[in-house]
């Protein structure tokens, strides 16, 4: 299949969870090209036209459906964002996304237009198969950017055959499988819920694909993966 098993445990997949995964090889991380960087100010200033604020965002089906998602798991999506979301704030409150490299770039364009938080991680810092579960608490999550936190029980997160918390879904990912410039090998992953489709998730992942294909020179190992569907 030129890819990898994720699966998502029973209590997830009756609250709606569904993916859409598919891994790249032969990938090449820089510095993103100015083509690259036009495309992401490009997405961000259709944002602005389709959105006339950061409140407007809650309105938005695919918002409503990601913050209902938290909401069952007690879970505040005020204080815990889906990522695409927060993409969307932070232009609509008036600041440029950050650059990156041209991968992780690649991910918050197929993001923002989709409103679909994507996953990107760095498929040889990881020990497959994978699996998206509820955290039993304890569980230590080292965020891109942030101090190492201790999980609460009933998070969901994407984990290790080795129990290494990847992401905690769908909000951030972890510094110890992230993306940087010895990274040959990519797993994206398009989060989904219930009210979320899956052609949202096809979309976001195939947008994903042409980009990183353009732009990293990331080849397709076999077709995209769906579970939940």
């Amino acid at each position: 299949m030129g890819s990898i098993e994720i699966s998502v445990e029973e209590p997830l997949l009756k609250l709606g969870v569904r993916l859409v995964y598919r891994v790249f090889d032969g990938v090449e991380v820089g510095e993103s090209p100015g083509e690259l960087v036009e495309i992401l100010r490009s997405v961000e200033d259709e944002t602005k036209r389709l959105f006339r604020g950061p409140e407007a965002l809650k309105d938005n089906p695919r918002v409503k459906a990601y913050r209902r998602f938290l909401w069952r798991l007690g879970i505040d999506p005020t204080k815990v964002r889906p990522s695409s979301e927060a993409l969307a704030r932070r232009v609509l409150r008036g600041s440029s996304i950050p650059l990156i490299n041209n991968v992780v770039d690649a991910g918050n364009i197929a993001s923002l237009k989709t409103l679909v938080p994507i996953g990107l991680y760095d498929l040889d810092t990881v020990r497959p198969p994978l699996k998206l579960a509820l955290s039993r608490g304890g569980e230590v999550f080292e965020p891109i950017g942030g101090k190492p936190q201790s999980l609460p029980q009933g998070y969901p997160i994407l984990v290790d055959s080795r129990g290494l918390v990847m992401h905690i879904y769908p909000h951030r990912d972890s510094r110890v499988s992230m993306i940087t410039t010895s990274t040959r090998r990519v797993l994206a992953v398009a989060a989904g819920v219930e009210g979320v489709g899956m052609d949202d998730l096809r979309r976001a992942i195939e947008m994903l694909s042409k980009l990183l294909e353009r732009f990293a020179g990331g080849k397709p190992l076999g077709p995209a993966v769906e579970v939940g569907v």
